[in-house]
């Protein structure tokens, strides 16, 4: 079953919303595991494919989001995603007057 549009926009605004309310942040490590798994290097070439070929006067930084994420999501590692949403289900469970 695929989520919508709105109800993409509205969780992840709640996950924002929860983060700055709380003053919470990923940890550190979450960030070492996307570098270790590749997926940061990845991404980061084929965003620089991505501006030498359409040229960076050519890419606004809303098409380069939208050109890379599907290869981000295909690239992101089964175990660094696994541990980022028990995190946030952690982090929903903890603040759950912040679900509305």
């Amino acid at each position: 079953m695929e989520v919508s549009k709105m109800h993409k926009d509205e969780m992840r605004a709640a996950i924002n919303q929860g983060i700055t309310e709380t003053g919470g942040r990923a940890p550190p490590r979450a960030a070492e595991n996307w570098t270790e798994c590749g997926w940061e290097g990845e991404l980061r070439a084929h965003c620089k494919e991505v501006v030498k070929e359409k040229g960076p006067e050519h890419v606004p930084v809303d098409d380069l989001v939208a050109e890379i994420t599907p290869k981000g999501r295909a690239l992101a590692c089964d175990n660094v995603k696994t541990e980022l949403l028990r995190r946030l289900r952690t982090f929903f469970a903890q603040h759950a007057s912040l679900q509305g």
